[in-house]
């Protein structure tokens, strides 16, 4: 599980800003705002992993391959010393429906599936995950409320 904020990062990102003012104005919104996202994350974590700290807050959590991770600091230390520094993901999928479940406020789920490519490696590795994205008022912005 993990708990990320999106809204103190709009402010600098004008495609975000684009998605929540469309968020609140249209229905059926699911698939723009889930493919922004992914679309983000991963370019982030292939391009400078670092700066995905500022997507968490201090109440993160992340399950990873068992173990579990909480806060900024720590997330983005498990992040950096992930068996590998430079990757390409591919992605193949990404589903998305709204959900009720995200804290009380509505959400999406999206579901990413594909591909990532490790440098040096020849052959490229099949991952998934799937994240409860939320809109709350209290936090003006989405909330990435779960990855598993």
């Amino acid at each position: 599980m993990l708990i990320l904020l999106l809204f103190g990062f709009a402010k600098k990102i004008n495609f975000i800003l684009e998605i929540l003012t469309m968020a609140e104005t249209n229905k059926g919104i699911e698939e723009e705002v889930a493919s922004a996202f992914v679309n983000h994350y991963y370019h982030l974590f292939d391009n400078d992993r670092s700066s995905l700290s500022s997507l968490y807050n201090p109440t993160s959590l992340l399950t990873f391959e068992g173990q579990t991770i909480y806060g900024v600091d720590n997330i983005s230390n498990k992040l950096k010393q992930l068996p590998f520094d430079q990757c390409h993901h591919l992605i193949s999928t990404v589903d998305s429906q709204p959900s009720s479940m995200a804290g009380g406020c509505g959400g999406i789920l999206v579901f990413v599936s594909g591909s990532i490519q490790l440098h040096g490696e020849d052959h490229p590795l099949r991952f998934s995950q799937v994240y409860l994205l939320s809109i709350c008022n209290r936090f003006e912005g989405f909330i990435w409320l779960k990855q598993s």
